[in-house]
């Protein structure tokens, strides 16, 4: 099909047949006469749609098109050569000659239009369908502008109903878009009620960055509402057909890229609140893969690199903190706020209130687990929080993946606590948690990028495994896996402890496999929830059951325990071995500073010192050697 024939289609109405079967009319917008596709357009339910079809599909529902197509290419009558003359002419003709050759013509076509002798010399050829112009000479200048604009048509992409036809993975887009037109979507709304949970579970999904919209990124994550989320996995059979995997996880509370921080906060971390007036601990963590929004979600909204603490979760729960303390009942108690801020990373905790000092986790004689060193700041209104964050944030320590250039490497922990006359009253902690990735999504791949990983990766599965003994009423809860769930311990204890977690997913097709991941760990603390109850029978057998399941199910867990990761975890728990063993050495000093030091009695606590801390060394010298092989040994990579 020629250019020339292509262009009478443009306007045609035709019919149409949808991949569900109904046929309606829709109009032609464009024709590929060098590929011979069509693109139609339609409006249903006030929305315009389109879609892009072959021209033999049009012949079958169409016979009136190619009538159209007879019409419109029957050749017009021949022109008389004193026409012509006419027209080229710059002298004009008798007045009184004019009105008879307009005549003339008038009997063989519809309208005739004779240009002035000062405009371009241009011919208007009509025909009984339609009116095209064909110019025959223009001026220079003019020419160089129709050049420009013809130039600058064809660099534009031709959009349609699934936009830039160039798209990579064009068909799984289709796929992903005409599933989506047969979903009915219920929005979450701030008028929706809130439910309560022990243990609350919610997902939501970031839009597509700027990054992935150059790249031209498919969105395959769907949220439909009612706590739905769905994820479109692309997949590809042997016969290279290709298809969807659509899975569906069900969460209390889901929410799209179109929620804002205030909507989430509403559903998430604001019942929370309530709990530690209550003498209750409640803790609100942000999870997913880097660069999903967790920082976005708890410290506040980003505008460029600067960001709007007052928008976070952090700053929210604290404005309604003190929106409780000035009501009647809570002013009378004596209870006094205070905010902790710190940080823990690779298995060290540092304060990010006080230049980042380090801190020492212990447990005292009560078997309570204090964070010693850790300062606690008086505050007397919500602007005071707001900027302790931003002050503690921009210490924070951060680092560059694959999926974001200033990536959180670190767990960030804002605790808001009330104590009256002194005494514990309620502690309310928001986690904002290090990015889980493996070791190949991180920009090197040194042993100190290494070691942040697999500390991340087991903290995480530490916390994991504690939210599941909580969700199972389990007497025993393994907070001792990590120091971020030693910090967290008085959160998993006791009947008046609320916990809720938000899954943060990136919509993006490269990162669907995280994205699955997220949502798998997210799924498992939610089976296990405070409403779902476990017979005292089958509690062993369940544990039983959801550890094999576990351990063998590498997809189901957060990231493969290799032998690196467990080399590395192994190094740095016998590095703090050793830093406390050279603490000690001040503990001799000062006595033999004494004038009735015994020598003859302390060379022997010396000795036995000595030895200890040599014992030490040597383990930490015989871990770094084995780290240094599984390195170096291709079958221990990562994952």
């Amino acid at each position: 099909m020629d250019s020339a024939m292509a262009n009478l289609l443009v306007g045609f109405p035709v019919n149409i047949q949808r991949s569900d079967g109904r046929v309606h009319t829709a109009n032609i917008k464009t024709v590929d006469s060098t590929t011979s596709i069509v693109k139609v357009e339609w409006f249903e339910k006030s929305v315009c749609r389109g879609k892009e079809l072959e021209m033999n599909e049009l012949w079958s529902l169409n016979e009136a098109l190619f009538e159209h197509m007879k019409s419109a290419t029957t050749p017009a009558p021949p022109e008389k050569k004193y026409e012509s003359r006419l027209r080229s002419s710059r002298i004009p003709a008798p007045s009184n000659r004019v009105p008879n050759r307009v005549g003339k013509r008038n009997d063989q076509r519809q309208t005739v239009v004779l240009p002035p002798v000062n405009e371009t010399k241009s011919v208007l050829v009509t025909s009984n369908k339609r009116r095209s112009v064909v110019p025959t000479d223009m001026s220079k200048p003019v020419n160089k502008r129709l050049s420009r604009a013809v130039k600058s048509s064809d660099m534009v992409p031709k959009k349609g109903k699934f936009g830039d036809t160039n798209r990579p993975n064009k068909q799984f887009y289709q796929m992903i878009e005409d599933f989506r037109e047969t979903l009915e979507v219920f929005p979450l709304s701030p008028s929706d009620t809130v439910e309560a949970h022990r243990i609350c579970v919610c997902v939501r999904k970031r839009p597509l960055n700027n990054k992935e919209v150059t790249k031209k990124e498919i969105d395959v994550v769907t949220i439909p509402g009612n706590g739905t989320l769905l994820v479109h996995e692309p997949k590809q059979k042997v016969d290279l057909t290709k298809y969807l995997d659509n899975q569906v996880f069900h969460f209390d509370y889901s929410f799209d890229e179109s929620s804002t921080n205030d909507l989430v906060y509403r559903f998430t971390a604001k019942p929370l609140v309530q709990t530690i007036f209550d003498g209750g601990m409640a803790t609100c963590f942000a999870y997913g893969q880097t660069g999903s929004g967790k920082t976005h979600t708890m410290g506040g909204d980003f505008s460029g690199k600067s960001q709007n603490s007052s928008k976070g979760i952090y700053a929210l729960a604290a404005q309604d903190v003190f929106t409780l303390l000035k009501q009647r009942r809570y002013s009378s108690q004596d209870l006094c706020p205070y905010v902790t801020f710190f940080e823990i990373y690779n298995g060290k905790v540092f304060d990010l209130l006080n230049k980042k000092a380090t801190l020492r986790v212990l447990e005292d004689e009560k078997q309570q687990v204090q964070v010693v060193g850790l300062q606690e700041m008086y505050v007397s209104c919500a602007e005071d929080v707001i900027k302790m964050i931003e002050m503690g944030s921009a210490c924070r320590t951060s680092g560059q993946t694959s999926a974001n250039a200033n990536s959180s490497r670190s767990h960030a922990i804002l605790q808001v606590i009330l104590r009256r006359r002194n005494q514990l009253h309620g502690k309310f902690s928001l986690v904002d948690l290090a990015g889980n990735e493996r070791g190949t999504d991180v920009s090197s791949n040194d042993r100190q990028t290494l070691a942040e990983t697999a500390e991340i990766n087991r903290s995480l599965l530490a916390l994991k495994e504690c939210i599941r003994s909580l969700g199972m009423d389990s007497q025993h809860i393994p907070f001792r896996m990590s120091k971020l769930t030693q910090v967290l311990r008085d959160s998993f204890i006791g009947e008046n402890s609320r916990t809720c977690m938000i899954a943060m997913v990136s919509p993006g097709m490269a990162s669907c496999d995280y994205t699955l991941n997220t949502l798998r760990y997210a799924d498992r603390a939610k089976e296990l929830n405070g409403t779902s109850r476990v017979n005292d029978a089958d509690l062993p057998k369940k544990i039983d059951e959801m550890e094999v399941e576990n351990s063998s199910s590498e997809e189901d867990s957060i990231v493969p325990m290799t032998d690196m990761y467990e080399a590395i975890s192994q190094v740095s728990e016998l590095e703090e071995l050793v830093h406390e063993e050279l603490t000690r050495a001040s503990d001799f000093l000062k006595p033999m500073e004494m004038p009735s030091y015994d020598i003859e009695a302390g060379v022997t606590d010396i000795v036995d010192y000595a030895r200890k801390l040599l014992d030490t060394v040597l383990a930490l010298q015989y871990a770094i050697d084995g780290e240094r092989l599984a390195r170096m040994t291709p079958k221990s990579g990562y994952c």
